[in-house]
This record gives C-alpha cells, structure tokens and sequence, in this order.
C-alpha cells in the first residue's frame, strides 16, 4: 500500500517534450508479521523512474529495490509505445526480473510468495487503467491533444502537460516487492496521493464520497481506512460495519491498523454475543425508566450533530439502580448510543456533510452526595467502561453545565476511566457560567435551548425525580434480572485450557435429530470433537480449585468426560476431530444414529513438531506466535431440532472461512461424515 513518496530527481527539457522524473517511494506491506519482525522493518522502499517522450510517444516506467538491495535485487520495466499500424492504439510491454541471494532462510518461500502475487496483480494493471479513464471522462477530458513543438504552437506547453499528466496515470510501482517475503499489492500512483480504490470493492471511496460521508482525510489515513474495510471483507463473515463507524475505531487509535483491528474485532464479537444490532428493534425500555430517566434526544447544535440533553441532577440514581438493576441500566444506555447511530446517519444525509458523533448536555443542577452512592457510582464506571470499548469517537462534545461544588468528588472517581480523547472534549460550565460568552450559545442555537436552561424551548426529556419505593426489588431479585439480562444473549462464552477442555452435554431421545453448532474462536487454536456415550456422564465436581467448573461472566469450563473413560469402550467419536483456528467462525450440524448422550468437546490445540525435517514450516511458526499463553477461548450456541423440522439440507452448509485474526488465513474444507454431518465455517 502505498505511503508516501519524495521527488529524488527532474528534468524537463526546454521544449517540453521530454520529462523525467524519480521518486523513491515508500510502501506499508501488509505481511506477516514475522517476516517483519525477522526483517526489522514496516517499511520497504523502492525508486521509481517515469520518463515520458511526448515527441516520440513513449513512457517508460522503471523500477527497482532500495529496502534489502544486498539480499534481494528487483528490476522492472514498463513501457507504453503507439502501435505501429494504428497510431490510435497503444502497446503495453512488461518485463521484470527477481534474484534473491539471501533472504534469512525464506528464500524459496519468498519466491513463491513474489511469484504468485507478481501473476495476480498483473491482472489488476487494466482495471487502474481504466479507473483514471472515467477519472478523466468525469472530469470532462475525453480528448488530449499530441504534442506539437512551441514554434507551430505556443500553446503546446499546456498541452504536453495534460497529455503528460494523462500518460502518467498508468504508472505502477512494480508488484515485484513481493519478492521482500512481505506480500501484498504495492500500487500507487506517481503523481502523490495512492490509488484509492486499489482494495476497495466498488470503487466506493473516490473524492466525493469521502467529502461527503467520511469528512477530511489524509491519504495516509485513507490507505488504512481501506486496508482494514478490506481485511474486514476477506476475513469477517458476519456483518461489516460501515465505513464511518470503522473509521471512528481507526480515529481512536491514532489510525494505528493493529490496535484499530484489535478493539474493532473485539467489539463485533461483543455486538453479536449480545445482539446489540437488534437492540433498537427488539428490546423495549421497563415503564420506570420512560417515566424516571431524565435523558432524551433534542434537536441539534450548531454542527449539525444530534444533541442529546442528560439531566443527571434531577435523576434518582440510586432508585433506578434499586428498581431495575446495573444490566437493565446499562442496555438502556446501550439503546441510546444505538440510536445516535442512527440519528447521525440521518443528520449526515439532511445536512450533506458527515456527522459521526453527537453532542451531549448534561444538567447537574440537583447534583448532591445521594448521587454518589457506591452502587451508583459502580454502574455509571461499567457503563462508561463499555460505552468507551464499543463506542469510540462518538462523542463529539460534552457539555457539563451547573457544576455544584460536590461535582469535583464524582469527577475524580469517573475521569480516570475515560479515554483521554474523549476528556478533551469536555466543557465544564459552574453556575450560570453558560450564560455568558463561550458559553452554551457559541455551541447551540438560542432558539432550541432547552427552558429548564432559561430557553424559548420546550424540552420533551422527563424530569426525573425520585423512584417510588414501592418499585424497589430486592437484591435477590435484581441478581436475577441481571442475571437473565446476561445471558439473555443465546450465546454462551467457555474458556479452554490445556488439558482442562470444555464440554457440554446433550441428551437425545429420538435418534436421526439433528445437532446443530455456531461458535467463535476468540483466543488460541482449538480442536473440536463429538463424543455419544449410552450412559450418562457423573455431574461436574467443583473442588476448591475449580479444575472441573469454572464458571464465570467471562466464560466457564466444564468436563463431563470422567477420566477413568476410556475411548471405544465407555464413549465413541462420532465425528472426525476439526481445528480451529483463532478468529474462526464455525458453523455446523450432526444427524444422530442413536438415542443417548452427545458430548460436544473444545479441547485445547497443541501443535504437533513437524516430522519431515528439524525446521519448522512457516505457517507452524506463524501461528504458534498467535498462542500467548495455554488458554483459549470460544463463544459458542447449540440447538437440538427434530429431523422433520430441519429446513436446511447438508449441501446448503457451504464451506467458507472467517476470522478476526490476520493470520487464519488457511481455508478448511469441509467434511460430511458417515453420520451425515457438515460444518460450515463462515
């Protein structure tokens, strides 16, 4: 990808006829990073030399290595002449050579990387063609001028530099970089910015789009902004968020790709565990909150961004907390950043600019040290905690008015556990500071202030007040509620450790029903196995270790298998053992032969030492990198359906691959047994 260039050399003859021009140009390559690691570095370069002969007709492109110039020599040469008996045609030749002295042991390796992507991205040079051809058509040149020499025409020197700029466009920085060992498409354009659809699906981010939806980018922070939509596409199955939401993750991590890819993957399996997709659909907030949460939306600021108005004095924290519980609390504040989602979306089509964030209002006014009971305290830490993982950078401003002076305690107990980003955009008004200038009129029309603030508007947000206590739940049942709230999810989250695996136990009472599975890998590398035993296995003991059942709101771990069990005699395997790799998503089905008891097992992966020869494959090595520690874990569903209801034939389970890992990159085909069982992974 490409990241930058400098101007190393240009010559221009007087004429004009003749430009010369090299670069040396900088490129990210999107490689394993242990190749980049044993290389020691993130950033190849290679010099580039574009000369155009606009008298005879001619462009030569050439190109060659800077980065490992002792281990690995590239040459590339690319020309485009006027064919010689239809001078409206033009002829492309290509030509390019690679010799690898050394390169740390990976020498075959490299050439077959170099090799195989030099062959796939040859095949893109006419798709970047034509991209700067409709550029130009849509631009209005659908005709450039050849050059004539200044005497026949003095305008001929703004003629040569358009046909120069047309013949430019061409250019490719050579796909030879492969040969480096760090494989990926390296294309740019020498005329400055990179090409901005060379991993972009339907051509999506050109300019207009990017003014009108994305707002101001660098080409640096576009390049990663495709690069990770990208890598989303080719490895995430499930549902890919939209480019303005990706780029809020990239804009939280400085556009720093891994660390952006990192809470981005770790937020998407949290979206699914929970189904926060659905959320706005499908959950309805209790009456108490309607009546007793003094929040809501209103209007908008100055921006254009939705303007949400938070009346936290008047707010009974403490009574919410006592009628509803943290996790109910916490999905109601879920709902509201879902639904600023949405009203951003809408005020960005409305105002014809891109509005990402919002700006929020809070009151204090009220505000006194009921406010700051512990258990309140507690669950306003949580939410901001989840809010700041799953919502970054959609807080445009905050807005604080009417401090009181009890507000410097609960300052200090929250302002550590927001983001430092986020803490810059707080404005903190005491009193009726706001009133005056660089005040709450610099940030927000007069004409929609609310009239709790001495406004002209009426302001729909309830006005809170103190929850009954006739409302009040007792703490067993606000354990239950919350209970129920976290595992209303139909996913279930297990850890595995080595030599400690997960199982769970279905029983089947009609044989030919049908088992099916849907699970992630979350962490590590895992083998997944189907056992039938006639007999029941013993319940788990939990002894002081908890060896045999943990469990815990992250995960837990149970085994059925007693170990005096032995394998063929007391149980069988019904299926044949499948790997997992992290990031994977698993999807699958078993029809049953018999009644009986099914044990679905995630055992923890080790990696078996290659037999063939003392050097380990570099796919083994790779891996083994992803493996930090002896657990792994998985996110799991299961349900049991009468063969008679099961819609979806075996062929329907296609075999596809994803993962939030960059290096599960190995497809698994799969398998139908002899019990008629498929696993799909997508």
């Amino acid at each position: 990808m490409f990241v930058d260039s400098d101007t190393v050399n240009e010559f221009k003859s007087e004429d004009g006829a003749i430009h010369v021009i090299e670069r040396r140009c900088k490129l990210d390559i999107d490689a394993p990073r242990l190749l980049k690691k044993i290389a020691g570095v993130d950033y190849v370069y290679f010099v580039q030399k574009n000369s155009l002969n606009s008298r005879e007709r001619t462009l030569h492109i050439e190109a060659h290595n800077e980065t490992f110039s002792n281990r690995v020599i590239i040459n590339e040469h690319c020309c485009y002449t006027v064919h010689p008996e239809n001078e409206d045609w033009t002829c492309f030749e290509q030509s390019a050579s690679l010799d690898i002295k050394s390169f740390f042991g990976f020498e075959s390796t490299v050439e077959k990387i170099a090799m195989k992507q030099y062959t796939s991205n040859i095949k893109k040079g006419k798709e970047i063609i034509e991209y700067y051809l409709r550029q130009l058509e849509e631009e209005g040149i659908t005709f450039v001028p050849r050059w004539t020499p200044p005497s026949i025409a003095p305008s001929s020197e703004a003629s040569s530099s358009c046909k120069k700029q047309a013949a430019s466009l061409a250019v490719v920085v050579p796909d030879a970089a492969q040969a480096e060992g760090l494989g990926s498409e390296a294309l740019s354009s020498p005329s400055g910015p990179p090409e901005p659809t060379a991993g972009t699906p339907d051509d999506k981010l050109d300019a207009d789009y990017i003014k009108r939806y994305l707002g101001d980018l660098t080409p640096l922070q576009e390049s990663c902004l495709i690069r990770l939509r990208q890598w989303l596409q080719e490895t995430h199955k499930g549902k890919i968020p939209k480019d303005e939401h990706i780029l809020r993750f990239l804009r939280a991590r400085d556009f720093n790709i891994d660390k952006a890819r990192e809470i981005l993957c770790q937020s998407l399996t949290w979206r699914k565990q929970h189904q926060v997709d659905y959320i706005l659909e499908t959950w309805r907030p209790p009456q108490v909150l309607q009546d007793y949460y003094a929040g809501g939306w209103h209007h908008h600021d100055k921006d254009g961004r939705p303007l949400y108005v938070l009346r936290l004095g008047q707010m009974d924290t403490k009574g919410l907390v006592r009628a509803l519980g943290e996790e109910a609390l916490l999905r109601y504040v879920l709902s509201i950043n879902e639904e600023g989602l949405r009203r951003c979306e809408e005020n960005t089509e409305v105002f014809g600019r891109p509005i990402s964030s919002w700006t929020c209002l809070v009151d204090l006014e009220g505000l006194n040290m009921r406010h700051l009971w512990r258990p309140g305290v507690k669950a306003l830490l949580r939410i901001i905690e989840v809010v700041e993982a799953n919502y970054p950078e959609t807080l445009g401003r905050l807005l604080i008015l009417r401090a009181p002076r009890v507000f410097p305690v609960l300052w200090t107990l929250v302002s550590p556990f927001i983001d430092d980003n986020t803490r810059r955009k707080f404005l903190i008004y005491a009193g009726n500071d706001y009133q005056g200038p660089g005040g709450l009129l610099d940030y927000i029309d007069k004409e929609i202030i609310p009239d709790f603030l001495s406004g002209e508007c009426m302001c729909e947000v309830p006005e809170g007040g103190l929850v009954p206590k006739s409302l009040y739940r007792t703490a067993e049942e606000l354990e239950n509620e919350d209970l129920r709230l976290w595992t209303e999810t139909i996913y279930q989250s297990a850890s595995v450790f080595k030599g400690a695996p997960h199982e769970i136990l279905i029983q089947i009472v009609d044989a030919s029903s049908v088992i099916t599975w849907d699970f992630d890998v979350c962490k590590g590398d895992i083998v997944f196995n189907i056992y039938h035993s006639k007999r029941s296995p013993q319940p788990p003991k939990k002894d002081s270790l908890g060896a045999h059942s943990i469990t815990s709101p992250g995960g837990n771990n149970v085994q059925l298998i007693d170990r005096v069990w032995q394998l063929g005699r007391d149980y069988s395997m019904v299926e044949s053992p499948l790997i997992c790799r992290e990031g994977e998503s698993v999807q699958g089905s078993h029809v049953t032969r018999w009644p009986g008891f099914y044990i679905l097992q995630w055992r923890f992966h080790s990696m078996p030492a290659c037999a063939a020869t003392n050097l380990p494959r570099v796919d083994d090595v790779l891996a083994s990198l992803q493996v930090s520690s002896h657990k792994c874990k998985v996110m799991y569903y299961t349900e049991v359906i009468g063969s008679e209801d099961f819609r979806g034939s075996m062929t329907s389970l296609e075999s596809s691959h994803s993962g939030f890992s960059q290096l599960s990159a190995a497809t698994t085909s799969s398998s139908q047994s002899q019990s008629s069982s498929m696993i799909s992974r997508t």
